[in-house]
């Protein structure tokens, strides 16, 4: 079970905060940089954490195992007990963290601890930069600064959007030359398309709550042939903000064959 930390459980993600600390961190860091965080996570801060509805806490059994916080667009304080790790307490908090962040933005933040890296790379977190802070001791503290892209549960809005194709299998039409100017109205959205061997096309359909798209198209090509299909569309937020639509389509007369085809947001 995970909930919200009350002011009552201070103290209990203090002991949690400083035991995985003191235990797992002298794995990879010389004792001045231990000594920093167990500084920088001191309780004046958790408090006013737990104050603002930032802190969960996950229960197991009835045991204090693990704690995260979460605010705004970034994941803080993510700690597992020692004895309760391998035991996939750490990714349910990641979960709960990402669901509650992708309520709202469309990307988590993350300063990695080199400890947490491994996790965060295979969540599909990717490395912005490298950061060093001077510690106690003369030691230096190395983390990195990471962030995943992910998609926002208040939907995307594609009204207004351009997109090119990247890809597209053998038996497809539209290509590099081929343009779709995409409108959307709540749960609809329809598209007009040109270009390459496309001479005029157009689409209609709907817009799933997790941005996912559904539709229909049609167009006539440079063959003076009018082709049907029907298509899924899964987006992906790429690294500079822009949407990647990941297609299965198929046709709906000729061959009637399938494909798939990658466009992206111009």
């Amino acid at each position: 079970m995970i909930r919200l930390a009350k002011d009552t459980d201070l103290k209990t993600v203090l002991q949690i905060t400083r035991d995985t600390i003191s235990a797992i961190y002298p794995k990879y860091y010389a004792k001045g940089v231990v000594d920093f965080f167990l500084k920088h996570h001191k309780q004046d801060n958790i408090l006013e954490d737990i104050k603002n509805g930032c802190v969960w806490l996950l229960v197991d059994e009835g045991e204090f195992a693990g704690t995260v916080t979460i605010k705004e667009n970034a994941v803080n304080r993510l700690f597992v007990l020692p004895e309760f790790q391998s035991r996939g307490f750490g990714s349910q908090l990641m979960d709960l963290a990402e669901e509650k962040i992708g309520e709202n933005y469309s990307r988590i933040h993350i300063d990695s601890s080199l400890a947490a890296k491994d996790m965060y790379l295979k969540r599909g977190y990717k490395e912005k930069r490298t950061c060093k802070i001077k510690a106690d001791n003369g030691d230096i503290l190395v983390y990195d600064e990471m962030e995943k892209s992910v998609i926002c549960q208040q939907g995307i809005d594609y009204n207004g959007r351009y997109f090119v194709p990247k890809s597209n299998s053998e038996n497809g039409e539209v290509d590099e030359k081929t343009i779709f100017h995409y409108f959307q109205d709540k749960e609809m959205f329809w598209a007009e398309y040109s270009g390459g061997d496309v001479e005029k096309g157009y689409i209609i359909g709907k817009v799933a709550s997790n941005g996912e798209l559904d539709f229909h198209y049609q167009h006539l090509n440079k063959d003076n042939q009018i082709r049907i299909g029907k298509c899924h569309s899964i987006p992906h937020i790429m690294e500079n903000g822009k949407i990647e639509l990941q297609e299965k389509w198929q046709w709906l007369n000729g061959d009637m064959s399938c494909g798939e085809s990658v466009v992206v947001e111009r």
